[in-house]
């Protein structure tokens, strides 16, 4: 098994190369895959939510995933995280396990049926917020080498300080490893979740251009950005395999 040790010493910038993204499979399955990414606080899940009440508005078949949500391995999650015994490594295997789990059972099953799948975080999560915590991008990618490019990826982008005083706002003590805390960042938790947060939209941007990220401003409206992301959707996917009616 490859050490905490071994894996940050080999630690490199979260960039791919056009070459591995190739290596991804792309589906031709009947459904479709929709993706959200961003940082906390980038107004991603507001944005997914509303995208997918229009959806079933509509008459069209859709399923919603979101990171970190499968039961298999909920218990084990908790548990290293309330001990503080997640290293980086095991942090984000344990992630690609609940990743796998959700992808086997309810993405690609529901792809393969017609679906339209919309994702709250995707595989991009582990490139930007596992590689912030030192994993190196060539392991992330071959961690997750098995899931299937999405249709659209949306990458919603606020500045960070926006971003940051939407999560303070709401959130009256942020959790150990949501701040990063165990990086040793800062000895004050907002501190260190500003940081943190600032190491990731870091990875997040230079994802943009080799994995064809669609660029949304976090800065503007919701509705703004919900007509804009609703306009997408409706040009490069083909909504009426997807009708129930």
């Amino acid at each position: 098994m490859t050490s905490t040790r071994s894996l940050e010493a080999t630690a490199e910038p979260n960039t791919e190369p056009a070459a591995e993204k190739a290596k991804r499979p792309t589906h031709n399955y009947p459904g479709a895959l929709v993706v959200v990414e961003g940082i906390d606080g980038s107004g991603k899940s507001t944005q997914l939510h509303l995208l997918q009440r229009w959806l079933e508005v509509g008459g069209y078949r859709t399923h919603f995933t979101e990171w970190n949500s499968s039961p298999l391995v909920a218990t084990a999650t908790k548990r290293g995280k309330r001990r503080r015994s997640l290293t980086p490594v095991t942090f984000s295997l344990i992630h690609a396990a609940d990743f796998a789990d959700r992808y086997e059972r309810q993405i690609l099953p529901l792809l393969r049926s017609g679906h339209l799948v919309l994702a709250d975080r995707y595989i991009y999560t582990a490139y930007a917020r596992d590689g912030a915590r030192g994993c190196p991008a060539a392991w992330l990618r071959n961690l997750y080498r098995f899931a299937t490019s999405p249709d659209i990826i949306f990458y919603f982008r606020a500045p960070l300080e926006i971003a940051i005083e939407r999560i303070l706002s709401g959130r009256p003590r942020l959790k150990y490893y949501e701040a990063g805390a165990d990086l040793g960042l800062s000895l004050d938790r907002v501190e260190s979740f500003r940081m943190f947060q600032g190491m990731i939209l870091e990875r997040y941007d230079q994802l943009v251009e080799p994995e064809g990220f669609v660029l949304m401003d976090g800065k503007l409206p919701v509705q703004k950005l919900q007509q804009q992301m609703r306009e997408i959707v409706s040009l490069r996917i083909n909504l009426n395999r997807f009708t129930t009616r």
